[in-house]
């Protein structure tokens, strides 16, 4: 059984939500963090449910119903969400009226409302969806986890026109804590000029990507998901690699593209630099990062954009890292790692 991309949505701090130009317009931050841009609301959520939400819910509601409407689907047959931090500004906020109010008179929205399945939740009680529902919460491989579900409940027949999303948003709090560990930049820099400067550290991010799953064949399909694994801590990662593309009978010379997770952090590059000067020393390179940030379900705008690019037939210049500017991909192989601990490998080809 093969299985289909119907549709895509993403919101993310660069106009990649409810525009056909695909990176004619990039935005350029100088700082360490970038924020999703958001768009109108009115549109996807009702005005009166808008002030009760919280800016991950209101991203994550409205890349979901822009998927289905993109999809020409009312009613997806289940609904699946990968986050690893899940509403961090409702648990920030419920922490803090803890407390300040001295753990008593505590107002219950923010509590309820910051449980990592909210999105997918919220999601169905608007669409009144009473189909499977649930939420993935695997740390940097949540959205990976959310993707294989999807793919089961394809592969066993339990359901088709599966919604599967990434999520994740970047407040302060969590913000200030990442950045004394040492995972963001200390000084400004240019998204746009991330990988010149070698540094540690590098730019947070956040967005929300959904897509649309399916094993209905289509000529309005984006592309086909032809693979999808995860590694924890992999000893030899070349190895990995390797094997999982003979799992899938091609090889290394077959694949196109290679978006892979670059973010500007020298101990987290190491990795890609090494494949680059073996595995994929022919292959062309892509990158991603330095236009959503990295967060840890940021392999959900690579595969936003490995799926788009092959319906486009065109590679945008601004996230190609080494290879022809006029290639044409009809096989992209996505791989990204998150603290070098989880590592994950998507294959994405053409019709």
């Amino acid at each position: 059984m093969k299985i289909y991309i119907r549709s895509s949505s993403c919101i993310s701090p660069q106009n990649t939500f409810g525009t056909e130009n695909f990176f004619d317009d990039i935005v350029e931050y100088n700082g360490t963090r970038l924020k999703a841009i958001e768009p109108e609301y009115k549109e996807f959520i009702d005005p009166k449910l808008i002030r009760r939400m919280s800016h991950i819910i209101k991203i994550g509601v409205a890349a979901a119903k822009d998927c289905l409407n993109k999809g020409n689907t009312e009613m997806p047959g289940a609904i699946i969400t990968g986050t690893a931090l899940g509403c961090l500004e409702d648990t920030v906020s419920f922490l803090t009226h803890m407390v300040e109010q001295d753990e008593e008179l505590l107002s219950p929205t923010a509590f309820i409302q910051s449980t990592h399945n909210t999105v997918a939740a919220q999601i169905a009680l608007m669409l009144k969806c009473h189909e499977y529902n649930n939420t993935f919460v695997h740390k940097g491989i949540s959205f990976e986890s959310a993707l294989l579900d999807a793919i089961m409940l394809l592969k066993e027949n339990v359901a088709n026109n599966i919604l599967v999303g990434g999520t994740d948003e970047l407040v302060d709090a969590s913000y200030t804590v990442l950045t004394r560990l040492g995972l963001y930049k200390r000084w400004p820099v240019s998204n746009l000029s991330l990988f010149s400067t070698e540094s540690k550290g590098t730019i947070g991010g956040e967005g929300a990507v959904f897509f649309l799953l399916t094993d209905k064949s289509s000529d309005d399909n984006l592309a086909e998901l032809n693979a999808i694994k995860t590694f924890y801590k992999p000893k030899d990662i070349k190895a990995s690699i390797i094997s999982f593309l003979e799992e899938n009978s091609i090889k290394i010379e077959d694949i196109d593209l290679v978006i892979n997770g670059r973010n500007g952090d020298t101990r987290n590059d190491e990795v890609y630099k090494k494949l680059g000067l073996s595995i994929f020393e022919d292959s062309a390179l892509a990158n991603y990062k330095h236009l959503c940030g990295e967060y840890p379900t940021s392999s959900s705008f690579a595969l936003w954009l490995a799926a788009n690019i092959i319906k486009k037939g065109a590679v945008p210049d601004v996230v190609i890292e080494k290879g022809n500017n006029h290639l044409i991909p009809k096989k992209i192989l996505v791989y990204n790692h998150y603290l070098n601990k989880y590592h994950s490998l998507m294959l994405v080809s053409a019709i």
